[in-house]
């Protein structure tokens, strides 16, 4: 009854098309000053029209003065069929405070959701995957729509423009992020509302700025994103080499995290420097363009060799006693970058294994720098790669993770098993039936770390 007509063969939406009149049951509240409590009341017994869209409370139609209110009652109530009230609706009707009369409720386009829009237009066997989520990014809705939905991609995109405030462009991925694809950029293709892609996106307190188009965002991984950076700690060094526009470097370098972060995309490497200047971190981030291979190599000798100091301000109480006792140079603290990067991120799934071997020999002579010589801890690695289930009955992924180690150890010519201590290979996300994007961390071993070439 509450539900949209159905028009299957709709392939151009048409927003007139969805209206319709319903004669329901509408409650007369005969004191205004009762209408709170009666609604309070039927809202809990779920007596009310079960609608978000549409406002339980009316003018009531039957009076002139335009005082008196209604409150629109569920489908199954009926005025003349006091068996079909229900007790919170009978009672109230014998104490007085309300009495039934019949309503005629006009619907529109704007009162149904985008599923129930979607469910009214596309044909009978494609209702079992309606595609009514999208990725959020920004002002962009950003859809990866089954080869079946296409002939309906230009209506599904207008409806989750109308449906959601915030959406003005709407795109439809085209093509899947595999190793041919340099820069890791979805191809997409506009299926509704305006072409622009330059969109500003809030993340860990962090805002960046970037043009959809040219750069890799995805705004599902924000609770991995802040998992790794919990991670770091506050004066460690962090060598991203794959860093997007900085999903990673930005909220680290946020929290006090020196961030050397590269990408080989120029256009990430613009974003980069945008979200280093809209979050005023420059004291501890650095932005490159440079091939992820020769920055971990490079990257790691430069650090070595450079003396920095950040100045972090210090908050103090302004009163007239905090002016006249702090100078000036007292108002900053100084943090010394260190010799060496405690952590290696790369986030580029499709092929970050195969920049493993450039670990292999990295500190050769520089054993002095790490335990036993000192206490420091040689680099933990975090390293994200696609996976496979091994068959249907691998629900825990136990075959994808043996894989991993097996690739692992390959790369690093070291074997890792389950028990190599400060090693992790978590699951992230699925990204089609069978396949999973894992964050496989571990800790860099001397026999790798210190071997010669």
């Amino acid at each position: 009854m509450l539900r949209p007509p159905i028009n299957r063969a709709m392939l151009v939406l048409d927003r007139g098309f969805f209206q319709k009149d319903i004669q329901i049951s509408a409650a007369r509240v005969h004191d205004v000053r009762h209408i709170s409590r009666v609604r309070s009341e039927c809202v809990k017994s779920r007596d009310v029209l079960p609608m978000r869209a549409i406002a339980p409370v009316r003018l009531d139609p039957t009076d002139a003065s335009c005082q008196r209110r209604c409150l629109l009652l569920r489908p199954e109530i009926k005025y003349d069929d006091n068996s079909s009230w229900g007790e919170t609706v009978a009672r109230l009707s014998t104490a007085g405070d309300i009495s039934l009369f019949p309503y005629n409720l006009h619907l529109g386009y704007e009162h149904w959701s985008a599923l129930e829009i979607l469910q009214a237009i596309l044909p009978e066997d494609l209702q079992d995957e309606i595609p009514a989520g999208f990725h959020h990014v920004g002002h962009i809705a950003h859809f990866n729509l089954r080869d079946r939905y296409l002939a309906y991609k230009s209506v599904i995109g207008q409806v989750a423009i109308d449906k959601n405030s915030t959406i003005k462009t709407v795109v439809n991925k085209t093509d899947t992020l595999d190793s041919d694809n340099e820069f890791r950029v979805l191809e997409t293709e506009l299926i509704a509302g305006e072409p622009k892609y330059r969109v500003e996106v809030r993340e860990q307190n962090c805002t960046f700025q970037f043009d959809f188009s040219k750069v890799f965002w995805n705004s599902k991984q924000g609770f991995e994103h802040e998992r790794l950076v919990d991670k770091f700690q506050p004066g460690e060094a962090v060598c991203d080499a794959m860093a997007g526009v900085g999903p990673f470097a930005i909220p680290a370098a946020k929290k006090g995290v020196f961030v050397w972060a590269n990408d080989l995309n120029p256009h990430c490497f613009e974003g980069l420097n945008d979200s280093i200047r809209l979050n005023k971190v420059s004291n501890f981030a650095r932005a490159f363009n440079e091939d992820g291979h020769r920055f971990i190599s490079s990257a790691t000798q430069k650090l070595m060799s450079t003396k920095y100091d950040a100045r972090v301000p210090i908050k103090t109480r302004r009163t007239d006693a905090a002016r006249r006792s702090i100078k000036p140079s007292d108002h900053h603290l100084i943090v010394t970058q260190p010799k060496t990067f405690s952590h290696y991120v790369m986030n580029l799934p499709a092929t970050a294994m195969d920049f493993l071997p450039d670990f292999i020999g990295l500190f050769a002579g520089h054993e002095q720098l790490f335990a036993p010589h000192t206490s420091l801890k040689l680099p933990m690695i975090h390293c994200y790669c696609f996976e496979t289930k091994a068959d249907e009955s691998d629900d825990d992924f136990v075959g994808a993770r043996m894989a991993i180690l097996r690739r692992v150890s390959a790369k690093l010519k070291h074997p890792f098993t389950n028990d190599t201590p400060d090693l992790e290979i978590r699951d992230v996300r699925d990204v089609a039936p069978k396949k999973h994007d894992f964050c496989m961390s571990l800790r860099l071993p001397a026999a790798v770390a210190f071997a010669i070439p």
